[in-house]
Parts: C-alpha cells; structure tokens; sequence
C-alpha cells in the first residue's frame, strides 16, 4: 500500500460506506459474483436479466453515484481518494452499458452471453459445506428461469431492431447441443460437495440437471433456434453500427473499456500505425530464424511450419506450465511484493473450447478455495502454433493477470470493491505490458517465442483496426478475417475466433493496446523524472498496489510517486 495524508474519519466511512453499496449493488445484480470470489457462496440464485431489473439496478446505481460525487475530495488520503475515483468510474460505466440493452442481441459461445456464461462460471463454483451445496443446487433450479428471462429479452430485440448475429447464435444453438449430448461429461457435475453431505448433493444434482436445467437449456435452445435465429444480422452486417443507434452505442463502449475519450477513429489509426512499426522486428528476428526479412514468408513459415505445432493437448499444456514456473522463479527480481495465491493450468472445457479464445485467466477465490487458473484451449491441438505459448502464458498467469489480480486482492486495507473490481483498460493492458516486459526479464527461451511476442503485438494492434473496423466502419466479417490474415501470422481457426469474439463483445479489444501504450507512457515519463533514481520494483509496486483503477488515477498514483521519488533522491 502507497498512501499520503490522512482522511477525516467521516469522510473515510463515507467513503467506505459508497464503495460497499455499489459492492451490494452489483452483489444483487448478479449473486453468482460473490460466489465466483469466494466472497459469500451461499447466496441463492441468478440473478434477474429482465428489463425491469436492469431499471431497477440503474437506479440503485444512480443513488451511489450521486452519493459518491457528494463527497468533497479536498482532504482525501490518496486511496480514499482513489476509492472515489473508482466507485464513480464504476457506476458511471455500469450506467452507460444499461442503457445499450446489451441482453437484447448479446447471443455468442462466447461467456459474454447468458447460455455460454452459466457454463462457464457454474461449474467454477466452490461447495465446502451444506449452505453452499443448497445455493449451487438452487442456481441449478434457477436455470430454466433465467434463460427464459434471457429469451424474452432477445425477442424485445427482434421487435426493437437490436438483434444478434445469425453465425453466433447458431454457434450458441450447437454449444448447447454439444452440451446436451453428452450428460456424461456436463461441467455442471463439476463441483464437489465434503464427503459428509456428498452422495444427497450428487444424487440431487442429478435429478435437477434432468428434471430442471438440461431442459432448461433445450428450451433456450428451441427459442433461439424459432424465434431468434431467423432474424439474425447476416455476417455482412455484423457491426453495432448496423443497429439504431449503434455508433452512439460504439462509442460508448470504446469509453467504458479504454477509460478514455479516444474515439473510434483515432483508435483505428492507431492500429494501423502499429501493425506498420512491427515490420522491421519482425524482418530483424525473422531472418535469424528462417533466414529471410519478408513478412509474408515469415507468416507463412509460422502458419505452415509443422515444426511449429503441438503434438497434443498434453505437450500444449506441460509447456504453459513450464513456463509459468520459470517467469514466477523470476519475478522477484521485477517485482517488490510477489503475490501468495496459488495458480493452475487447465484445458478449457471441452463443450465450450471450439468457440473459445486461445486461452484465459479465472481469478483465484478470496477465500482461498480455488487457485488461479490459466485455462489454456487444447481444442484442434495439433492445429494451433507452438510459438505464441510463451508469451500467452506470460499475460494470463505470471507477471499479468495472476500477478495484478491476486496483488489486488491482498489490499486488505481499502473497500472489498477495489480488491475485486475491474477496468478492462487497465487490467489488459497490464497483462499486455508484461508481454513485453517478459522480454526484458529474459524470459522467452529463444527466437521462436519471441516471434510469438511479435504474433500476439500484431493481434493486439490489429484489433484495434478490426474492432472499429467491424463496429464503427461497416466491415463485414470477411472483411475483418482477411485484415487479421494479411497482417498477423494467427492460424485460420484463431482468427476467425477472435473475429466473433469482436463481434460479440463490442469495444473489449480496444482496451489492451490503449492500457498498455499508457503504462508505457507513463514509465517512460516516470525514467525521465526520475532519472537514476528510478527503479522499476518500485514502478510495478506503484502500477499494482491499487487494484484496477482508471487510467487517469494510473496516472496519477504514477506521476505523484515518480514526483515524490525524485524529491527525495534531490
């Protein structure tokens, strides 16, 4: 913790107090978001995905935000400050996004969706004792309900022209499928129940996903397939600015995920200019490695390369281990404070790996049940590239996300809102930081890897170009795969993965490149204020030592530390 000046002891509590109800606010909203913390797992149900329910949850929101802004800043210690700062940045986007109706055309595998979502967090649920065990088995009763709830908002988006992608809700109508085919392997068994209350648990699961959730979920199935699927946008039109409304929309999202007022166009330029700047690295370690300074040639080496492929799902997931214990043996060297949670890698589920992103991070539970986990995708193994292993590894467990999730959540000192809340900006582009970062530790094992740093660059500034391209310029979906293929080396089945998942998840993909451009930024300003006093545990330290915040408090935390530093060392 990094804090200067003191708070008045009411204007602490008030403070305190704002951040814990905007805490309960998103508690209600969505009761699996305890659980998944390891907060309170034995809170039941859902939650409400109705109209009604988003209109009420605004208006709580709007309550704690004029609370928030009601509080005079003079005075404030710095993390109170900071706590301000975050809980009005929080409610101000949460608001935003409520206004989109998101729930209307939001359909996808992907876990953004309401289907996809309950496979993918349900089966991460811990059940330690009999209260826990009676909250996931009411979740699991709650299932025909909510996507029901889920159905009748998709409808509302047929009526008010806000309708989903025809591919993607196909893809949700065969993820559903897939799941339903094979009762045997349902994530839903997953959890486990204490041995005293686990054959009641196991036989009671059994009888709601029979009676209850699978038919939940074949309903759900059976409506989209009905009534939604018919309507859906063609892939020519797969943007939000084919929607009423949709660039209003757009740049709104750009703002709630970057933290910044970057519009669509600026950000799309962006793109550009950097996928030009990788040119030359890439001719630099490319001609070590194939012998030739061609971009093209270089792509297609590492796209047809056998060499460069997994042997299976095994190889695949030893090497992302291997790797994660080699860059946590050296993180002390990088970083003061090196978290104590623990991490995991697993293959991503099987039902839900063919629309899955290469890999992702599950946080780690507060209270200790369940580690960190680096879900690495083992679907088509043998299809995927070898040499962006490393650098992927690096961005979702150590030093990115297992690192500055795990830091924020020992702040024990500041409201439970900041150890858990999240700023796309922020969160990603540190985990696109240390991409980069990695390198300067000396962690990849040689030229191949690094090409693989190269590889995740170029998608990372590409999505700059194909999101704002896809939302904001009228590209169709061929449109955005042909751009990622002739300017990145990703396979053909990554990239049309990550070409939904742009769709799908509008303005996400803009906050990577933004988030990590600022923390470079702001280092860069920081070395040249500093000068020989600068010391990078130290910058790290200050970058994670207050959970995710917004860019701009980044920059202040940094730039009041850098000026602190300096005076000292005068």
């Amino acid at each position: 913790m990094h804090d200067t000046g003191t708070t008045k002891d009411g204007a602490r509590h008030d403070v305190a107090q704002v951040a814990d109800q905007l805490l309960d606010v998103q508690f209600a909203a969505n009761p699996l978001l305890p659980a998944l913390l390891g907060v309170d797992s034995t809170r039941r149900g859902l939650g409400d995905i109705s109209e009604a329910d988003e209109r009420r949850t605004a208006a709580a929101t709007e309550d704690v935000l004029a609370r928030a802004k009601a509080i005079d800043p003079d005075g404030l210690s710095t993390q109170d400050a900071v706590t301000r700062d975050v809980v009005i940045a929080l409610a101000t986007s949460h608001l935003d996004e409520a206004e989109l109706k998101l729930a209307e055309f939001t359909i996808t595998d992907l876990f953004v969706a309401p289907a996809s979502g309950l496979l993918t967090s349900l089966p991460m649920l811990g059940v330690s004792d009999a209260a826990s065990a009676e909250a996931y088995l009411d979740r699991l009763r709650a299932i025909p309900a909510y996507l029901d709830a889920a159905l009748e908002r998709h409808r509302a988006g047929v009526v008010s022209g806000r309708v989903g992608v025809a591919h993607l809700v196909n893809a949700t109508i065969e993820h559903i499928d897939r799941h339903l085919a094979a009762p045997e392997s349902d994530p839903l068994l997953r959890p486990q129940a204490p041995e005293d209350i686990a054959e009641r648990f196991d036989r009671d699961r059994e009888r709601i996903l029979r009676e209850a959730a699978r038919p939940g979920f074949a309903a759900y199935r059976d409506g989209l397939a009905s009534d939604i699927a018919p309507h859906g946008r063609p892939s020519d039109k797969p943007g939000l600015c084919w929607l009423p409304g949709g660039d209003a929309s757009y740049a709104t999202l750009a703002r709630v995920h970057t933290t910044t007022d970057r519009t669509p166009d600026e950000l799309h330029q962006t793109g550009l200019d950097l996928i030009a700047e990788l040119a030359e690295e890439y001719a630099d370690i490319g001609e070590r490695v194939f012998g030739t300074r061609s971009q093209q040639d270089i792509f297609d080496r590492l796209r047809t390369d056998p060499t460069l492929r997994w042997s299976g799902a095994d190889e695949l997931l030893d090497t992302a281990r291997t790797t994660i214990e080699r860059a946590a043996a050296e993180a002390p060297r990088w970083f003061g404070t090196i978290p104590e949670q623990p991490w995991t890698v697993e293959p991503v589920p099987a039902a839900a790996a063919p629309g899955a992103p290469a890999a992702y991070y599950l946080m780690p539970s507060t209270d200790g049940s369940r580690p960190g986990t680096y879900f690495a995708n083992t679907y088509e193994a043998t299809e995927r590239f070898r040499q962006t292993a490393e650098v992927i590894a690096f961005h979702e467990a150590i030093p990115g996300h297992h690192f500055q999730i795990s830091l924020a959540q020992g702040l024990t000192e500041v409201p439970l809102l900041r150890r858990i809340s999240h700023f796309t900006a922020y969160t990603e582009g540190w985990g696109l930081y240390t991409e980069r970062l990695a390198h300067e530790m000396g962690l990849y094992s040689g030229d191949v890897p690094l090409l693989g740093m190269l590889s995740m660059d170029s998608m990372r500034a590409g999505r700059l170009v194909v999101d704002t391209g896809l939302h904001a310029k009228r590209w169709s979906r061929q449109q955005a795969i042909d751009y990622l293929r002739d300017n990145t080396p990703m396979a053909q089945v990554e990239i049309e993965s990550e070409v939904d998942r742009y769709i799908a998840y509008p303005g996400q993909a803009l906050s990577y490149m933004v988030g990590r451009l600022e923390i470079l930024r702001l280092r860069s300003d920081a070395e040249r204020r500093m000068g020989n006093a600068f010391d990078v545990k130290g910058f790290h330290d200050i970058v994670l030592g207050s959970g995710a915040v917004p860019l701009a408090v980044l920059e202040k935390l940094i730039t009041d530390w850098a000026d602190g530093e300096a005076q000292r060392g005068a």
